[in-house]
């Protein structure tokens, strides 16, 4: 697909969203932007975006639309109903959700959009602020394989790790299994933490002896130290976290599996969240033993 012809729409400008339509404004791409409000696209506008007003309008505008909103309902009144993407998109436009959605959502969007010729990919990530920020997020995608290889370009100026799952939902059921994966070892990362720190050691000491060894983990690399120093601030929000683990609870017992560690999790995040920690981000689990 040629640079110059390319116009590429995205919607949701958070946390994570934010920098990811920014590398690809530094790319050079022709970048259209929705936002429920124009100050969240302020920065980006400030860069070379355009505005604009609705999805509707976007997706009259755009021939690869990408969406980075918070949750599944989010998800399809932008993309279903007369106001939606999928009405409004030409055909041959690549609607690319990377939001973490469910997979039975992405299989109704991809074969909705199926009907208008229009190719619709789901491609969840992790790698949180962080590697949004560093353009090396790990993106899991799920959809046709010929669409899949016609977008990678434009994947790889957000990540580094991108892996074609299989048909569409593939990518949303890949990230459920990334989630499960966080869910439990989080708990392990705030106890081992929490237990050198009521043994008198040094915490960051600790860190340089365990993350490199078998105990290693991103979280351990990554949101260890923000726990250590106090700063909770959101890379990924507790509110989506949970947000997240609901929905591979979900998927899970349709399977007829048992997941106890990741509903612990969960009832450990929901307590939190309760208390008023629903905008931190995920590392603030640290403070569960603080109550």
């Amino acid at each position: 697909m040629n640079k110059e012809e390319t116009k590429i729409g995205f919607i949701g400008t958070g946390v994570m969203g934010k920098s990811m339509a920014l590398h690809l404004i530094k790319a050079g791409y022709t970048v259209l932007v929705y936002s429920r409000t124009k100050e969240k696209a302020a920065q980006l506008i400030s860069q070379g975006a355009s505005w604009i007003h609705s999805p509707k309008e976007l997706a009259k505008q755009a021939n690869i639309v990408i969406t980075m909103v918070g949750y599944p309902d989010d998800v399809k009144s932008i993309y279903l109903g007369e106001e939606g993407l999928i009405e409004n998109a030409n055909p041959h436009t690549y609607l690319i959700d990377m939001t973490t959605s469910t997979p039975t959502l992405a299989k109704e969007i991809a074969e909705r959009a199926k009907q208008k010729e229009i190719y619709a990919i789901d491609a969840p990530v992790s790698g949180g602020d962080i590697g949004a920020k560093s353009g090396k997020l790990s993106i899991m995608v799920g959809g046709e394989a010929t669409a899949y290889r016609a977008i990678l370009p434009i994947l790889q100026y957000m990540g580094e790790n991108i892996v074609y799952q299989g048909v569409a939902g593939a990518g949303q059921h890949t990230k459920m299994a990334n989630q499960i994966a966080i869910a439990s070892n989080m708990i392990g990362v705030c106890e081992a933490i929490i237990y050198a720190e009521k043994a008198g050691l040094n915490s960051e000491n600790v860190l340089k002896s365990i993350t490199s060894g078998a105990a290693g983990s991103w979280s351990l690399s990554n949101l260890a130290p923000r726990m250590i120093s106090g700063d909770f601030s959101p890379g990924f929000y507790i509110k989506h976290f949970i947000k997240d683990m609901t929905i591979a609870l979900d998927e899970a017992e349709k399977m007829g599996m048992e997941t106890p560690g990741l509903r612990l999790a969960r009832e450990m995040y929901e307590k939190l969240a309760a208390e008023g920690e629903g905008e931190s981000g995920t590392q603030a689990l640290y403070k569960y033993w603080e109550r």
